[in-house]
């Protein structure tokens, strides 16, 4: 299918474009500079900012207090603590209150799949989703807290895992975007064959490598920039051919042939292909 005929199908479909903003960071340590651009992102005077630390499970508190004081820095804000070990933990009508409040959330680092496990077909995560469509609400991650934020989500194969086809490990994310797939610190821990291996599962994902320090910004659902220091690498698989995916139990290294790789810089823009029909 044509370019400019697919995007005649996206524009007869009645889906909502959203109002609010993403921004997807790929891990790191130095985050003064990157947490800069997101707070620049908020246009609000005196904005209330959520910090979720649930993808953590050690010394939360010492990074809700990192976070805290590198976004007050920059930005007169209150910045409140969210963080729940186990799915009975959310105190749902105080929890939802407050992300009806917010007027930006930021998800730090840990493990994405505690996210989804705890989140996943709750009230919070409706309130997230509905308020960054119809509302104009910022999210932010980083690392894990970027991962989840897309479907497909990785959330386990490293190492020599990668090489293998079937090894890598997917998932249903949060679903701010659909048929992307985010994999962090990309370039620091070369993890090239690995978001290869998802985006041969299925076809239409785009694979998007973001670098430390490196984030993507999405405005109106599918209009992507690059900030920060690094690179992102996006990985289409529409013209690929040959791949060996579906012989997950011959325990084999992945072949896949004839991707197309992208390496953007800060100030890069591309959109986001949509090869699905949006649906609510």
């Amino acid at each position: 299918m044509e370019v400019e005929e697919l995007k005649q199908y996206q524009q007869e479909n009645d889906c909502p474009i959203p109002n609010g903003m993403l921004m997807i960071i790929g891990g790191g340590k130095e985050r003064e500079a990157i947490l800069k651009d997101f707070v620049d992102l908020i246009k609000i005077e005196h904005p209330v900012i959520e910090l979720i630390t649930t993808a953590g499970s050690v010394d939360v508190v010492d990074t809700y207090e990192e976070y805290k004081g590198i976004l007050q820095k920059h930005i007169p804000c209150t910045v409140n603590h969210l963080h729940h070990d186990r799915r009975e933990d959310i105190r749902a009508e105080e929890t939802e209150a407050r992300v009806k409040a917010a007027d930006a959330v930021f998800i730090a680092g840990g493990d994405q799949l505690k996210l989804t496990s705890i989140y996943g077909g709750t009230g919070v995560l409706f309130l997230l989703k509905y308020r960054y469509i119809y509302e104009g609400l910022l999210v932010g991650g980083t690392s894990a807290g970027a991962m989840v934020l897309s479907t497909p989500m990785i959330f386990a194969g490293t190492g020599a895992d990668e090489m293998i086809a079937g090894k890598v490990k997917i998932t249903t994310g949060f679903e701010f975007l659909r048929d992307v797939c985010i994999d962090t610190h990309f370039v620091a821990r070369g993890r090239v064959t690995r978001l290869a291996q998802v985006v041969a599962t299925n076809l239409s994902t785009i694979g998007w490598g973001i670098e430390e320090d490196t984030a993507v910004v999405v405005e109106n659902g599918v209009d992507a920039r690059v900030v920060g220091k690094g690179v992102v690498l996006v990985i289409d698989g529409k013209e690929s051919f040959g791949n060996n995916i579906t012989e997950f139990d011959k325990h084999q290294a992945i072949s896949i042939r004839n991707l197309k790789l992208s390496i953007l810089a800060k100030g890069e823009k591309f959109d986001i292909h949509q090869m699905n029909p949006p649906h609510k």
